[in-house]
């Protein structure tokens, strides 16, 4: 169902079980997939693609003329998020990836060239700069900044109103302005791994590259030797990193 008031550019391609709420504008490059459902005032623009099931709540803005972006299946992207908007007219932008399952919750910003894993939380009023990318799993707390050019490892839980600017090594909690690794996501970790000396063979590791300092060196040499694939890519990443 398309409401009488919604506005669609020539060109659009969209699936014959959308449903679109009142006052929507959807731009000539826009493709929407089965089972997407749009609330109200929701602006959708520039080279745009939307897979299957994804559910857009009321004033949200994506897009722009000069922008690319794909969303990926069942996300949901709540109210006032604004994707891909901030662009320098001038300044060619990078594409925007969103992966699967993600939830975008309300106020969120996400600009050029970032990159979303799966099952990704961003809540409330959560803003992510130029080309960070963020992998599987990652929950970022209400108010935070993560600045351009990071990396979030998969796993990462970031406490709210937390600023971040260097490369956040993966299974790991993090909170503070500016923001510090604290500690391991025990919880996470323990959804993902059911032998609990795997578990305690990380902490070991944590505390050798991640005490008093970043022990990129080390990390390097455990990444080269250790078999355990947790382990390998928790130090593979401190060792390429920014920190």
């Amino acid at each position: 169902m398309i409401h009488s008031s919604v506005i669609i550019e020539d060109g659009a391609i969209i699936a014959d079980d959308v449903t679109i709420g009142p006052f929507c504008y959807i731009g000539k490059d826009v493709n929407l997939s089965t089972g997407c459902k749009l609330e109200s005032n929701i602006v959708l623009a520039g080279k745009l693609f939307i897979d299957e099931d994804v559910r857009i709540f009321s004033f949200t803005v994506i897009g722009h003329k000069g922008s690319e972006i794909e969303i990926g299946k069942k996300t949901h992207i709540r109210e006032f998020a604004q994707i891909g908007t901030q662009g320098d007219e001038n300044k060619e932008e990078e594409k925007i990836i969103i992966g699967n399952n993600n939830f975008i919750m309300g106020y969120g910003q996400i600009f050029s060239g970032v990159e979303l894993g799966e099952f990704c939380i961003m809540t409330n009023a959560v803003r992510l700069y130029e080309n960070v990318k963020c992998e599987d799993r990652v929950i970022i707390g209400g108010l935070s900044t993560v600045e351009a050019n990071n990396t979030i490892g998969t796993g990462v839980m970031i406490g709210g109103a937390s600023y971040v600017i260097h490369d956040i090594p993966p299974f790991t909690l993090v909170e503070g302005n500016k923001a510090s690794v604290k500690s391991l996501n025990l919880i996470g970790l323990r959804r993902r791994l059911e032998n609990k000396n795997q578990i305690n063979e990380i902490k070991v590791i944590f505390k050798k590259v991640l005490g008093d300092h970043v022990e990129k060196e080390l990390a390097k040499e455990i990444a080269d030797t250790h078999e355990n694939e947790y382990i390998k890519r928790f130090v593979s990443f401190i060792a390429t990193s920014n920190m």
